[in-house]
């Protein structure tokens, strides 16, 4: 039979705070045994504490609260397992995340930044198969693999021949607000039919813009691309006429050509007004 505890012996014995165990039985992740009507004192028993050691632990991982309760109420230990299986994935990829800033935020700090390339062209009008959608800047990264997975299938099911590098237009909203208008094109050495019919999904006819253009190339993931933007965009600034239309990325080596992130090139092009042709 088990013995029942104050509060504060239970916190005592859990290292969980007074504040943490009313917490958890308000949410009910750890409900005492019981709770006297008259006063309200809270009172557990001796067989809670593995329970409250699990809790602890899974929340020393930054399991939420659901996740936590999830895994208490598993119908068996497969379930459970899955559940935490899980969360540890997450956490290996925010930890992933992590060093991957440190380390762009190391190369920031201590590797002065070399001159960049850059060129001017102009970029005529091009047909493309293209994906349109407003999408939130959390959300980038998602968007854009599953964009161009579906344009490189279109491409493949209606035998179309690519005309050029991939590439996407940026709304200054996405910049500005965090959320704004993309289109994803590849183009084609073709005028695509003018129904919309290409393929099932997304997928339609584009023409993407003809646009004097100010050129740097980045190198490498896109953790760091800011710094690219940012010597691009003061040399707009500094020297050139910028004007109000999308930037936009070509990928001249991307994750579909290559997993080594080295090798990866994406072309910024930055949309400017000329008077000269230098």
């Amino acid at each position: 039979m088990s013995t029942r505890l104050t509060i504060g012996d239970f916190s005592r014995m859990t290292h969980m705070s007074v504040k943490t165990l009313r917490h958890y039985h308000q949410v009910g992740l750890l409900e005492p045994a019981e709770v006297d009507p008259s006063t309200g004192y809270r009172y557990y028993v001796t067989s809670q504490v593995p329970t409250a050691q699990v809790i602890r632990r899974f929340r020393g991982l930054d399991m939420p609260v659901e996740q936590v309760r999830a895994v208490l109420a598993a119908p068996g230990p497969d379930a459970r397992n899955k559940l935490i299986l899980a969360h540890l994935d997450r956490m290996q990829e925010q930890l992933d995340r992590t060093r991957t800033a440190v380390a762009s935020l190391r190369s920031l700090l201590e590797e002065p930044a070399a001159p960049a390339a850059l060129t001017h062209r102009t970029a005529g009008e091009t047909p493309a198969l293209a994906i349109t959608g407003t999408v939130a800047e959390a959300d980038l990264g998602t968007w854009w693999g599953a964009a161009f997975e579906e344009l490189h299938a279109a491409l493949r099911a209606q035998g179309a021949v690519r005309a050029g590098p991939s590439g996407i237009l940026i709304a200054d909203e996405l910049f500005e607000e965090g959320s704004g208008t993309l289109v994803a094109f590849v183009p084609v050495a073709e005028e695509p039919p003018g129904d919309g019919a290409v393929a099932p999904g997304r997928v339609a006819p584009f023409r993407v813009p003809a646009a004097e253009l100010a050129v740097m190339t980045h190198h490498g993931q896109h953790d760091d691309i800011d710094r690219t933007y940012g010597a691009l965009g003061t040399y707009v600034a500094e020297h050139a006429l910028g004007v109000a239309a999308p930037v936009r990325e070509y990928y001249l080596v991307d994750r579909f050509d290559t997993a080594d992130t080295s090798r990866w090139r994406t072309e910024i092009g930055w949309p400017v007004f000329r008077t000269t042709g230098g």
